[in-house]
C-alpha cells in the first residue's frame, strides 16, 4: 500500500508519528511524509534547514518532502497562527506537485493544529485517496482551555472549520475514548470513529543504569520525582511548584524537570522567588534515546495537567512512555489519564490543581517501601503490554487501513 502521511511535525522533531511511520514501513508499505521545516519546540529552524534547504530527505527508507512555513518563534498567539496557517497554505498549494503519483491512503497526524487537515482534504480531492485522521488534540476546546484564543467569534469560526475537516475524513482515529462524544457532537457518524491510543517507541523499556553512566551527572541524591516533557501552560507548573514548596521541609525530596517550553522562564523566576533551587532542578531537554535511562534513575514519574474539561478527556502521551519503563507514576490530573493509572495499578492519582493532594501523594510514595513502588511499576508495564504495545497497535492500524481501502474500492466499482 502507498501511504501519504500529512503532518506538520516530523523527524528530526520528536513526535510519535516518527515511530508510527517507521512501523508502517516495517510492515511493507511505501510511506511518503509531507511535512514542514523542523522548528519545534525552539521556534527557529533546526540547524542545516531553511526555506530552500533539505526539502527532500530520507528517514529509515521513508521519503520526506517539506514545504516552507513561518517558524513558531516565541510561541505567542500571532506567531503560532502564522506557523499553522503557512504550513496549511503551502502544503495545500505545493503538496499535490511534490507528492507525485497515486496514493492508496492519506494518514493525517493531528496533535495540534487541526489546520493540518486542510491540505489533506485538497490532496484527497486530487489524489482520490481516503483519509484517516488521527486526533491527538480536540479543537477548539484546547485553544480555549490554554487561553490561546478567547474570542467567542473566533472559536465559533474554528469550530466550523473543525466540523468541515471531520466531515471530509473517512475514518477518525482518537487517542482517548473520551474523544468520541465531542467529535460526535459535530455531526460525525460514530461508525467512522475508532479508538487508537498512542504507544511508545521500543526504546522505552525497564533498564538498569550503571553507577558511572553520564545520566547520573547533575542528579541529586535522595528521593527523585521526575517530570518529562513540555514546560507549558497546560502542564500546570504552578501546581507542581506549590506542591514542591509544601515539601521544602523534606530536603531529600527532589523534583527533576526534563524538557523545555515557553513557561520555562516563568518557572526559573518562581524557583528563585520561592527559594526552591535546592529541591527543584531544571535539567533541560535531553535526547529521546536517553529518556528511558533517566526514568530508570527516578523513584517516581510525574504527569500533570490543568483542571480543564478538555484536559480530562485526554491521555498525555508521556503516560505510555512512563508505563513502558515500569516506573511508578503520580498522575496530578483528572479524567482519562488518571483512570489509566488507577486501572493499571501503576501509581497514585490526585485531582488537578490541588497542590496539597499532590504533595501528599509524593509523601506517600516517599514513605512507601521500595518493593511496593517496584510492584506498581511492574503493574504499569503489564498494562502497557496489554493495551498500548506497539506491534499490537500497528497490526490493528494495518487491518483498518486494508478494510478502508477495500470499502472504497467496492464503492467505486
Amino acid at each position: 500500500m502507498k501511504i501519504l502521511i500529512v503532518t506538520q511535525y516530523f523527524w528530526p522533531e520528536n513526535f510519535r508519528i516518527n515511530d508510527l511511520a517507521s512501523g508502517l514501513k516495517e510492515k511493507g508499505h511505501n510511506v511518503v511524509v509531507l511535512t514542514g521545516i523542523p522548528n519545534y519546540p525552539d521556534g527557529r529552524f533546526f540547524q542545516g534547514y531553511g526555506a530552500f534547504k533539505k526539502r527532500v530527505e530520507d528517514y529509515q527508507g521513508i521519503k520526506i518532502v517539506r514545504v516552507p512555513l513561518v517558524p513558531r518563534g516565541n510561541g505567542r498567539a500571532l506567531n503560532l497562527a502564522l506557523n499553522y496557517l503557512t504550513f496549511a497554505l503551502c502544503a495545500s498549494i505545493f503538496g499535490p506537485f511534490i507528492c507525485r503519483g497515486k496514493f492508496d491512503l492519506i494518514f493525517v497526524y493531528e496533535p495540534s493544529p487541526i489546520t493540518v487537515g486542510l491540505p489533506a482534504l485538497v490532496l484527497k480531492k486530487l489524489k482520490t485517496a481516503p483519509i484517516m485522521f488521527w486526533v491527538q488534540d480536540i479543537w477548539p476546546e484546547s485553544l480555549s482551555a490554554t487561553g490561546a484564543v478567547r474570542s467567542l467569534l473566533l472559536l465559533n469560526l474554528i469550530e466550523r472549520m473543525v466540523r468541515f475537516i471531520y466531515r471530509g475524513c473517512d475514518r477518525i482515529l482518537v487517542q482517548s475514548k473520551a474523544f468520541f462524544s465531542p467529535i460526535e457532537s459535530l455531526e460525525v457518524d460514530p461508525r467512522r470513529i475508532i479508538y487508537f491510543p498512542n504507544s511508545a517507541e521500543e526504546l522505552y523499556q525497564p533498564l538498569t543504569v550503571k553507577q558511572d553512566a553520564s545520566e547520573h551527572v547533575g542528579l541529586p541524591a535522595g528521593f527523585r520525582v521526575m517530570f518529562a516533557g513540555n514546560i507549558g501552560a497546560a502542564q500546570d507548573f504552578a501546581n507542581i511548584l506549590e506542591a514542591a514548596e509544601k515539601l521544602k521541609g523534606h530536603p531529600d525530596i527532589h523534583w527533576m524537570i526534563i524538557g523545555d517550553g515557553r513557561m520555562r522562564p516563568w518557572v526559573e523566576a518562581q524557583l528563585q522567588e520561592r527559594r526552591l533551587t535546592k529541591t527543584v532542578h531544571l535539567l533541560g531537554r535531553q535526547p529521546a534515546q536517553a529518556m528511558p535511562r533517566y526514568f530508570a534513575l527516578a523513584d517516581v514519574l510525574l504527569v500533570s495537567l490543568k483542571k480543564e474539561p478538555i484536559f480530562a478527556l485526554t491521555i498525555p502521551s508521556k503516560v505510555q512512555s512512563y508505563l513502558a519503563c515500569a516506573k511508578p507514576v503520580i498522575a496530578a490530573l483528572d479524567g482519562e489519564g488518571a483512570r489509566v493509572i488507577a486501572e493499571a495499578g501503576a501509581g497514585l492519582t490526585c485531582p488537578a490543581e490541588n497542590p496539597g493532594a499532590l504533595a501528599e501523594a509524593v509523601l506517600t510514595m516517599y514513605r512507601m517501601p521500595e518493593t511496593e513502588r517496584k510492584a506498581m511499576g511492574l503493574c504499569g508495564r503489564s498494562y502497557f503490554e496489554k493495551h498500548f504495545e506497539r506491534k499490537i497497535l500497528l497490526d490493528r492500524l494495518d487491518e483498518w487501513m486494508k478494510e478502508l481501502l477495500k470499502e472504497v474500492r467496492q464503492c467505486a466499482s
